[in-house]
């Protein structure tokens, strides 16, 4: 159900448009209809992934009680996360090293707006949330804690990172990120990304020579990275731990949570 706030906000949307149309003539206004598409709105909550037929396992992580409520207390982890992140592979491992006791931090890239060319409007929350979406649909927002650019390596024992269909170009693109993740390769820390996000490290250019998994149609560039690509839930080489879809989310939070207690 929509709040008053989403509801007003779509009321002074509507306005500004109509606004804008009427100050363009019939000609423009053709060519506007015709270089637009019409909008729909897909509805893929949380819940419809988790009773989906197959993903009883995954269900059955989320709603079966955590044992040991302090297996990861010390331990602080850094999500790095751009607009576009895919919900359930940040809020899902997030939950999950929450309730292990973990301290996680959401990291996101310096607030850096395209320019007024672009034709893009961001709302002022952008400059403090990330926006989160369900396959491509945008879906909400979470806030971030820190920017890459205030984070070092000796402030985490963990790095993780989110797919998503755009958030991993967002992240590849932001030299902090990446020249943070090059540092906390080398410091031979844990670095897990999952579905989308092992793009990022092959722009880091850490993946030559180890074997990983991701996302279908990006197995291709983490070959031609030079990694070695399996088809399986979680993969672990190393400091690396990668995993391919949402449905993986809890092979690949367990596998982070085995790398830090050494359990691999």
């Amino acid at each position: 159900m929509k709040t008053i706030n989403q509801i007003v906000g779509g009321i002074i949307i509507m306005l500004a448009m109509n606004n804008a149309e009427a100050q363009i003539n019939a000609n423009e206004l053709a060519v506007i209809n015709q270089l637009t598409t019409a909008s729909a709105v897909v509805n893929m909550p949380v819940s419809k992934l988790l009773n989906a037929p197959g993903n009883e396992a995954l269900k059955a992580f989320f709603f079966t009680p955590v044992k040991d409520r302090s297996a990861l207390k010390g331990k602080k982890i850094a999500v790095l996360v751009a607009d576009g992140f895919e919900e359930i592979e940040l809020t899902g491992p997030v939950w999950y090293f929450r309730e292990l006791g973990a301290t996680v931090d959401i990291v996101a890239p310096k607030y850096n707006p395209a320019p007024e060319r672009y034709g893009l409007a961001y709302p002022e929350m952008s400059k403090t949330h990330v926006m989160a979406i369900q396959y491509l649909q945008p879906v909400g927002w979470i806030k971030f804690d820190r920017t890459a650019d205030q984070i070092k390596v000796s402030d985490y024992d963990a790095v993780f990172i989110p797919g998503g269909a755009w958030n991993p170009d967002n992240l590849r693109a932001d030299k902090d990120v990446i020249k943070f993740v090059q540092d906390f390769n080398k410091s031979g820390k844990l670095i897990a990304a999952i579905c989308h996000a092992p793009v990022v490290l092959a722009s880091a250019e850490i993946i030559k020579g180890k074997k990983l998994t991701g996302y279908w149609n990006i197995q291709s560039d983490l070959k031609n990275a030079g990694a070695t690509v399996l088809e399986q839930s979680v993969v672990t080489d190393g400091n690396l731990v990668t995993s391919r879809h949402p449905i993986d989310v809890a092979d690949f939070s367990r596998a982070v949570e085995n790398w830090l207690l050494k359990k691999f």
